[in-house]
């Protein structure tokens, strides 16, 4: 067990530091093969996707159903990033037995099919396949696969840009295409020879050029992505190509978004040839570097709303795939990413009431734990003061660790001060030059990478 200390920090005024919390992680099964998705059918079991063909069901106490629930590993690709990958079980589950699943076919293309729950509440019948919908993939990577239903009742589908490195088909950008989206279809009913009908308001129903389906575009590979249970956002974790893991976070109505890449890796510039103004892109509320720090791989998690921790209530949760740290975002964007779980983290789930777990690839499911920290532990925490904000001439920083990094970015993703302090505990930036308008300060102190918002030049 690992603990971490979790800073956020708040965002009007001079910056001060937020009251500060710790996590623990605590095993909850082992024994499992290449799990990569978690999921609850509202009841008190959890059900682990496994990247071969297989989903398993853990009991309360984390014990393994000996029987699979579903078991398709005969029409699975597998290896890679393909295989069986994600589960979303219908809200109406109870009822009608419905749930839906995204698999990699031994082509490599990509399938969302429903199957139902046999007479046994533990085993499905896997002769009830119903396709639902099926789409090319020209590479073998970045196939996304996360699926969720919204608060809406809709199905959502997460897809890679098709694989290789800096989407060469420009398909993120590429609106008749259905890589590098989010979709978004209606599972309840069927119209134009299709399993599915087209939600009304999707940004381009009704379209004979747009795929209709599509809600978002402009992501690279969206590997998980969550809807907050209470607030109902969506929350998309966006795996980057060489330097910048992002984190996207939007209302539930918001369509038609355009997160930019291929335009933009987070908010740095990558190939900007053809590109909309910067000012129709939509930008992440956190990132964080996978440029020589050991990080590579972003995977999203959730917004944590269960009533165990209360300490960590709306804290959204992220982790990485290489380095094996675990960070958090809050709802101002203030993310904070400090040590790593020595894991290979590869998914989040939450169970019925609504507590939090991260799955390893290697086999193994922890629950995450979080509690406020006392006053003693506070001494070996982060400080960071951050002031005046507003500002107009210098931006004074005061930090308890040394710092290691500044940037300072404009609203549209660019760098505009880079300073390296060399771990100064007080530095000033001369902002005099900027024009007026709000920035993203990052600040990088001693493995602590915090991303705030709202820094206002006058």
């Amino acid at each position: 067990m690992k603990r971490i200390m979790l800073l956020g920090l708040l965002l009007i005024g001079p910056l001060a530091l937020a009251q500060p919390f710790s996590i623990d992680i605590e095993l909850f099964a082992s024994g499992l093969s290449s799990p990569v998705d978690l999921q609850n059918a509202g009841d008190e079991r959890l059900f682990v996707v496994q990247q071969g063909g297989t989903i398993r069901i853990l009991d309360e106490n984390g014990d393994i159903e000996p029987t699979a629930f579903l078991d398709i590993s005969g029409n699975v690709s597998n290896g890679s990033e393909q295989g069986l990958l994600g589960l979303a079980f219908h809200p109406d589950y109870d009822s009608n037995g419905f749930f839906f699943v995204n698999y990699t076919l031994p082509n490599g293309d990509t399938r969302i099919s429903r199957f139902t729950v046999s007479g046994d509440p533990n085993v499905a019948d896997p002769s009830s396949e119903l396709v639902i919908l099926e789409y090319d993939q020209p590479f073998a990577n970045h196939n996304g696969g996360s699926l969720q239903f919204g608060p809406d009742g809709y199905l959502y589908i997460s897809s890679g840009d098709g694989g290789s490195g800096g989407d060469p088909g420009n398909r993120a950008q590429n609106t008749t295409l259905l890589l590098g989206k989010l979709l978004r279809i209606d599972i309840d009913n069927t119209e134009g020879g299709n399993n599915y009908a087209i939600p009304s308001d999707n940004p381009f129903a009704g379209s004979g050029t747009d795929a209709q389906e599509i809600w978002a575009y402009g992501l690279r590979n969206p590997w998980k992505f969550s809807f907050d249970a209470e607030t109902g956002d969506i929350w998309i974790a966006d795996v980057g190509q060489n330097e910048v893991e992002e984190i996207n976070r939007a209302a539930s109505d918001a369509a038609g978004l355009n997160y930019g890449w291929r335009c933009y890796e987070g908010s740095q510039p990558f190939n900007t040839t053809g590109c909309p103004d910067p000012g129709e892109l939509t930008f992440p509320i956190a990132e964080y570097s996978s440029d020589g720090t050991g990080n590579c791989s972003v995977t999203g998690g959730y917004v944590y709303r269960g009533t165990d921790y209360p300490d960590i209530q709306g804290i959204y949760f992220y982790a990485d795939v290489c380095s094996g740290e675990i960070g958090t975002v809050d709802s101002e964007g203030n993310l904070v990413d400090q040590g790593s779980f020595g894991n290979t983290w590869v998914s989040f789930g939450e169970d019925v009431n609504n507590e939090l777990y991260i799955v390893g690839i290697g086999g193994s499911i922890f629950r995450i734990t979080g509690e406020l920290l006392d006053t003693e532990e506070l001494e070996s925490g982060l400080e960071l003061e951050v002031y005046p904000n507003p500002v107009s001439d210098q931006l004074n920083l005061r930090s308890k660790s040394p710092i290691q990094q500044l940037r300072l970015y404009d609203l549209g993703g660019n760098l505009v001060r880079s300073v390296m302090p060399n771990g100064a505990r007080e530095l000033s930036v001369d902002v005099q030059q900027l024009a007026a308008g709000v920035y993203f300060l990052e600040v990088m102190s001693e493995g602590n990478r915090l991303i705030t918002e709202k820094i206002i030049v006058q």
